[in-house]
């Protein structure tokens, strides 16, 4: 049973959400914390702090694989510069891997087949969801 997490890095902000494959069906493990923020990208002190909660989420919730949802690097709908300090931070946890996914993925694989989306998932959680869902339909076709 592989625990997967999703991530979608907005602002400030990684928005998590959970889920595991059992006996070949997906299931959503609602925990908290939904949503890691920075307050200020330029202490040293909130650097190290969202760092540890991250690193404790991940052991705590047994993950076994991270992925994130990627953004642009430039143009209009480019990530900002905060978002890929926190990507590089979760990228550092030492503990598993990460692996990324395109948007258009996500809107391709939504498409094929649409995602249930399970009750207790916030609204600003989707696109994290359905990261760590398309890893599993991947490694678990």
């Amino acid at each position: 049973m592989a625990k997967i997490c999703g991530i979608e890095l907005k602002s400030s902000d990684a928005i998590l959400a959970v889920v595991e494959e059992a006996d070949g069906n997906l299931e959503f493990i609602n925990v908290e914390p939904r949503k890691i923020s920075i307050n200020n990208d330029e202490s040293r002190a909130d650097i190290h702090s969202f760092y540890d909660i991250f690193v404790n989420f991940v052991r705590d919730n047994d993950i076994d694989v991270v992925v994130i949802k990627k953004r642009a690097k430039k143009g209009r709908m480019a990530g900002g510069p905060v978002s890929f300090k926190l990507e590089a931070l979760i990228q550092l946890n030492g503990i598993v891997g990460v692996e990324f996914v395109s948007a258009q993925s996500i809107a391709a694989a939504d498409k094929r087949e649409p995602f249930h989306l399970p009750e207790g998932l916030t609204r600003y959680q989707e696109a994290a969801f359905m990261a760590a869902s398309i890893h599993l339909r991947r490694t678990h076709p």
